[in-house]
């Protein structure tokens, strides 16, 4: 298949070795990746807090980029923007009137998935230890973040692929399904709230005995890590596509650097 990727803002501004294992991943099954170079945010933090006519110009550059490619289907690392393209671009258009801009924004949705389900619902993924040779010979635990659950409503599909991963160890995570209080705009319209909801879930997944927090979204994975380091806890935190890139022969370390010949390399 011709896969365009879909980078999304923090992990391009933050974890730029997210994406590249994210195409790492999609090239070991033989795939072709292309970049849309017009891309840009995805509006969701317009949306999110009520600025829908700012929105507009934002959303019409994502449909614009990804219409200038020719692809098969879109992948991005990320619920939350993943569930903003399929769920809030049509309303925005809906919003001002443009039927036009609507139809559009339906049609790049429809062909926008969020990494696990990429993997398991079209390529036909199940385990990543044989079909990806994923190694990682580590505890972890994870986190699923609120848009991947509520909103793509992705169940099991993360969880299932991080389980079949070689080596690995997964410990359930209490009140998994619990936010972690980022929410974008939430975490500084509310900070107090937040770090209350932040504590809870750190206080989990330290309680887990676990190295690492991995999940789906790098911005809640930001967040939680930005807690536990505030904490002086060893746990940090890495991102599916981190682990599933990760093999026997070139592994990623629990602070995502691959390991060339015992030294981390970026």
């Amino acid at each position: 298949m011709r896969i365009a990727l879909f980078a999304t803002c923090i992990v391009d501004a933050m974890y730029p070795r997210t994406a590249r294992a994210t195409v790492a991943i999609l090239e070991r099954l033989g795939h072709e990746v292309v970049f849309p170079a017009g891309q840009a945010c995805c509006g969701q933090m317009h949306v999110n807090s009520g600025y829908l006519p700012e929105a507009v110009p934002v959303v019409r550059n994502h449909i614009e980029a990804f219409e200038s490619q020719d692809y098969d289907v879109a992948v991005a690392p990320s619920g939350s923007c993943v569930a903003s393209v399929k769920h809030q671009h049509a309303m925005v258009a809906r919003s001002c009137g443009d039927a036009a801009l609507e139809a559009r924004a339906e049609a790049v949705g429809a062909k926008t998935y969020e990494l696990s389900a990429l993997l398991t619902d079209v390529l036909g993924v199940t385990n990543a230890a044989e079909q990806l040779g994923s190694w990682f010979p580590h505890n972890v635990t994870y986190h699923p973040s609120c848009h991947g659950m509520r909103l793509l409503r992705l169940g099991d599909r993360q969880l299932n692929l991080l389980q079949s991963v070689g080596g690995i160890t997964v410990q359930p995570l209490p009140q998994a399904d619990q936010c972690c209080g980022f929410g974008g705009t939430f975490s500084m319209k509310n900070a107090d709230v937040s770090t209350a909801m932040l504590e809870d879930k750190t206080a989990n997944i330290r309680a887990t005995g676990a190295e690492l927090c991995s999940g789906g979204d790098a911005s809640c994975l930001l967040h939680i890590g930005g807690g536990l380091s505030r904490e002086g806890s060893s746990v940090t935190t890495l991102h599916l596509a981190d682990i599933l890139a990760s093999t026997r022969e070139n592994p990623v370390s629990v602070t995502g650097d691959v390991l060339v010949s015992g030294k981390a390399s970026r």
